[in-house]
């Protein structure tokens, strides 16, 4: 009866109802999240985007079971989601980035594998929502209203988490760029 009262204060936009909804189930979600992906700061985004989904949900959710049960629910398959889709860059990261020529020497070899590796290593860190736009834009070729219709966001969301992520990377790679104050 608590939840039936819950999902309509939220169906009506009621915040109250949505904070309760979400300190009464953060940490237990967290805590299956975690179970799953061995990760605390991917397990909190998990959770994190399983209620903003509820949210952005609310006057259309038709929960059969308990709000629990429905939270619970979502929050491991949004899991398991993410790491069928971690297993799908790990199986494509070695054919994402080509060679175009032979490296002049192995110190250039050597440098090669490097940035390779850092520049994997780096998009790999990104928080989900930014690595999908960037390698949808990036790796895909795609165009930002493209992203947005596959991620089923506006093209303003793509936009700004294509901006975090460039920015986050420059943060990351940042020993591998040309300084900015170079003598010519």
């Amino acid at each position: 009866m608590r939840d039936l009262d819950s999902l309509q204060r939220l169906a009506r936009g009621d915040q109250a109802a949505f904070e309760s909804i979400f300190r009464t189930h953060y940490a237990a979600l967290v805590q299956i999240a975690e179970s799953l992906l061995h990760e605390r700061a991917i397990a909190e985004e998990t959770v994190q985007e399983v209620m903003l989904e509820l949210w952005r949900r609310r006057t259309s959710l038709a929960i059969e079971t308990s709000l629990r049960a429905y939270l619970f629910r979502s929050t491991r398959n949004r899991a398991l989601n993410y790491l069928r889709h971690e297993t799908v860059i790990e199986r494509t990261a070695p054919f994402l980035i080509t060679e175009t020529q032979a490296p002049a020497t192995a110190e250039q070899d050597l440098a090669d594998r490097e940035i390779d590796a850092a520049v994997r290593d780096a998009v790999a860190g990104l928080p989900q929502r930014c690595r999908e736009v960037f390698v949808l834009s990036r790796q895909q070729g795609l165009r930002y209203s493209e992203i947005a219709e596959i991620l089923g966001i506006s093209v303003k969301t793509v936009e700004a988490q294509m901006g975090k992520a460039l920015r986050i990377l420059r943060e990351r790679l940042a020993a591998w760029l040309p300084s900015a104050q170079e003598p010519r």
